[in-house]
């Protein structure tokens, strides 16, 4: 079992904003704000105000925004992946019902070269799927539980569980793979993973569990981001941002 411990990483509060919001999904490199409201994407910034939504859809299940000229849109009810580009126009979508394969999968995130990470349900293994060629590789596993949270980038995807934390790369290699419980929600920036246990947040690696010393909202932790400069913590309310301070020597 790891042990948590106190984490001396500084963040410091720099802002808090009122956001009228369902779900936060993130700030993007150019700084533009992403999220839902009544089942439909609002993208905000110095390029202006852009808006998707199709509500034959359902609800938006994740938003990928690490490539913000193709936004990765996923709508879980109905298995379907959307490609918008920056100005929320749509570009093309994935059925993943309509494949001569079919796949039946909880999450899809970007993973570059025209790829998708996408878990398979069926199989309870995470794929790299080639949307171009409809090609899909297998590159872990099968997991035991149902997967409550996931974070990725382009290079690796981390998947948790009810019992457990897995990264793999995008090579099939498995990074770490130990025993989670009692975790609800991961984000990541590079090496950097953080977890949300108990409306605290912890920094996650492969050999301990260190609670940040940060002073947390009040309220519940909704849905959060970490980028290269700052954390992002939203609780249905209020958006709170805080730099990240490396600590001193």
């Amino acid at each position: 079992m790891v042990c948590p411990a106190l984490w001396s990483q500084q963040f410091a509060l720099t802002e808090k904003t009122a956001i009228d919001a369902d779900r936060f999904f993130g700030y993007d490199s150019y700084k533009h704000l992403y999220f839902s409201k009544n089942g439909a994407l609002h993208k905000q910034g110095e390029l202006g105000k852009f808006l998707f939504q199709d509500f034959q859809l359902g609800p938006i299940t994740s938003v990928d925004i690490i490539n913000p000229l193709n936004v990765v849109v996923f709508y879980a009810e109905v298995n379907t992946v959307v490609f918008l580009d920056n100005r929320l126009n749509e570009k093309e979508r994935v059925n993943f019902n309509d494949l001569p394969s079919f796949l039946n999968i909880s999450l899809a995130t970007n993973a570059g070269n025209n790829r998708l990470w996408v878990f398979n349900i069926d199989t309870q293994q995470l794929q790299l799927f080639h949307y171009r060629t409809m090609q899909e590789t297998i590159v872990s596993q099968p997991l035991r539980g149902k997967v409550i949270s996931e974070t990725s980038d382009f290079n690796q995807c981390t998947l948790l569980t009810e019992t457990n934390i897995r990264r793999i790369n995008n090579y099939g290699s498995l990074i770490f793979d130990f025993p989670l419980e009692g975790f609800k929600k991961l984000v990541q920036h590079q090496d950097l993973l953080l977890g949300v246990k108990d409306n605290s947040l912890f920094r996650i690696e492969a050999n301990s569990i260190k609670e940040l010393s940060l002073e947390l909202v009040e309220n519940p932790i909704k849905d959060l981001q970490l980028t290269q400069e700052f954390l992002y913590i939203y609780d249905g309310k209020l958006l709170y941002s805080f730099s990240l301070t490396p600590p001193k020597k």
